[in-house]
């Protein structure tokens, strides 16, 4: 969605700061020290993935061209005391 802004064009990031989504590794950034995902389009790092994940992730930035965010682990798994 794009809001004018004195003559020119913004675009608003399709997710939000401190959101869980699912999504999938495509590749690895430029610098290799993070998977690539994309939602809509919009780019996000995420840290500790590899292309193939399919991952839940923690949006932990929201710029302008980029989001980036974190692996969060299925709590379901990790509350497996029984």
């Amino acid at each position: 969605m794009a809001y004018r802004n004195r003559g020119s064009f913004s675009y608003k990031a399709p997710v939000e700061l401190g959101k869980v989504y699912e999504s999938n590794i495509i590749e690895m950034s430029q610098r290799g020290d993070a998977g690539v995902a994309k939602i809509q389009g919009f780019v996000i790092f995420v840290s500790d993935a590899k292309p193939g994940d399919h991952v839940k992730i923690k949006i932990t930035k929201v710029g302008r061209r980029y989001a980036t965010a974190e692996v969060v682990k299925d709590e379901i798994n990790d509350n497996q005391t029984e």
